[in-house]
């Protein structure tokens, strides 16, 4: 494995996306719990990618337009309910002990979704796989080490979200504004999947 995989890896696991926003929102709003969960789930949904890769179905998603078109919108479509849902969900305004855990299958279910649904991710596999791996032995094992990467590094980033939780959570007007930039954000990287 070379320093340059390393290197390549530790960026793109540290460079904010859907995911790290996603676990970032799950960590504020439920909890440490929920933020490590939602990391998993994150971190799960990039098998379908990597079985993608070493079966050759990215190269297929990477030539046709039309299969990449469908992947993308689905991807929108799908950033767009989680904007609206995020926006609309008045349960994380909820300041108690006593209030509902967030369902760990929703969280898993809704990242592995963000994942499947990121066509950008898939075409990142594509070019980033095979200049370090030739064979398909190769390409599954760099694959769990960008996995285990991936899955550490959100972690962080939502075990942070989930300190700052009791704080954000005791001023309520920050809670809708963050509830907002999340919502605002997931629209964000909607429009943008949209134009690429």
């Amino acid at each position: 494995m070379s320093l340059a995989f390393l290197i390549t890896t530790l960026i793109a696991v540290a460079t904010p996306g859907t995911g790290v926003l996603y676990t970032l929102s799950a960590g504020l709003a439920h909890g440490r719990r929920a933020s490590v969960i939602a990391a998993f789930g994150c971190t799960l949904g990039i098998v379908p990618q990597v079985v993608a890769t070493v079966t050759g179905l990215a190269a297929l998603l990477h030539a046709s337009a039309l299969a990449f078109e469908i992947v993308k919108y689905l991807g929108v479509a799908y950033l767009v309910f989680l904007a609206w849902s995020t926006l609309r969900d008045k349960s994380e305004l909820v300041v108690s002990t006593d209030a509902p855990r967030a369902s760990a299958s929703k969280i898993i279910v809704n990242a592995v979704l963000l994942n499947v649904l990121n066509p950008k991710l898939t075409i990142f596999f594509v070019a980033f796989l095979p200049q370090f791996a030739t064979t398909p032995a190769e390409m599954v094992r760099l694959s769990a080490v960008f996995m285990a990467l991936t899955f550490a590094g959100f972690v962080v980033y939502g075990l942070f979200a989930a300190s700052m939780r009791d704080q954000v959570l005791s001023r309520p007007r920050v809670m809708v504004w963050l509830r907002r930039c999340f919502a605002a954000s997931f629209a964000a990287l909607g429009v943008k999947l949209a134009l690429t």
